[in-house]
């Protein structure tokens, strides 16, 4: 029997070594290579983290959006991904379809229960519709032209628990390793919503929605259509396959790219009040709602914000 201690390894391999496996410090930039951070003057910015998303205070959005209040309202959203506001009473669909408008027109999700307000979704869960958004994802990414970003605000909360999380994809990008990143820098993906969405539907009601809804390719590696940011933009439930690669590649591949969102330094989480307001850049981050509330009841509303071509 040979003494373990006698025989010292030298340099001994940690258990835990991944390719990804990262300790210390990462690279976590807020704004875009050579951008410049905006001043502002209407709006009051506490930040989450030090470069991914923010509160906004000192805003009232019952009352008419300037001009000057829109353009600092597009600049936070574009330095922090992820803008907040709370406390804001008398918030209706009306002032919701003024403040999506900032953006864009808004853009319905086709899997969404519609209300009287085009583009407005009203996702109600309760003791017998749970939650089923826990998984990180990028919104709409199965369309050609995916959503730009949301507007979503809370109606109704649990006495606990319901937050959501975001993940900064140009950090998940940033923080790959140079011989991926050259792996991946030309790769294009097929996106398809069936194995999702699709997975409550019969045959008839798949067939019906693949003739409106059929697979869209997108880049791996997108840049931002505003700040031109490298991001990663591949997501569990929708990216199906990377193309030009074997069945294995592609798992092992996707594997490791969907994987970045879950990275705590990349995410922010935020806790749900009454008449609290996000807003969130849909190219640059992906989501999480977090399914610890049942069977309590939530209710959100959602503006999705029409996108362009990646």
């Amino acid at each position: 029997m040979h003494d373990v201690a006698t025989n010292p390894v030298e340099n001994p391999k940690p258990i835990l070594d991944k390719p990804l496996m990262h300790y210390g410090s990462r690279v976590l930039e807020r704004l875009a290579p050579g951008a410049e951070q905006a001043p502002y003057k209407l709006v009051e910015i506490s930040p989450l983290t030090p470069h991914f998303g923010a509160v906004l205070g000192g805003v009232d959005l019952t009352r008419p959006i300037t001009d000057a209040l829109a353009d600092e309202l597009r600049q936070a959203l574009l330095e922090w991904k992820v803008i907040f506001f709370r406390g804001q009473t008398g918030f209706n669909a009306e002032h919701h379809l003024a403040l999506s408008a900032v953006w864009g027109p808004p853009e319905p999700n086709p899997f969404f229960p519609k209300t009287g307000t085009v583009g407005l979704s009203r996702l109600a869960k309760d003791a017998k519709a749970a939650g089923n958004k826990n998984i990180w994802h990028s919104d709409h990414s199965f369309m050609a032209n995916p959503s730009l970003g949301a507007v979503l605000r809370a109606v109704e909360v649990p006495e606990a628990g319901g937050d959501t999380m975001w993940a900064d994809m140009g950090a998940a990008y940033d923080n790959l390793p140079e011989d991926l990143k050259e792996r991946i820098e030309n790769l294009t993906a097929v996106h398809d919503w069936e194995a999702s969405w699709g997975a409550l539907m019969n045959d008839e009601q798949k067939a019906a929605f693949r003739a409106l809804w059929p697979q869209v390719e997108h880049p791996v590696v997108v840049r931002h259509p505003r700040s031109g940011r490298k991001t990663l933009y591949v997501n569990e439930p929708f990216t199906r396959h990377i193309k030009g690669l074997s069945e294995a590649e592609n798992r092992e591949l996707l594997d490791i790219l969907v994987l970045q969102a879950r990275i705590p330094e990349f995410q922010i989480r935020f806790h749900w009040e009454p008449d609290s307001i996000a807003i969130w850049d849909n190219i640059a981050v992906q989501h999480y709602a977090v399914n610890d509330y049942f069977p309590q009841k939530r209710v959100m509303e959602r503006i999705a914000i029409a996108g362009v071509r990646l």
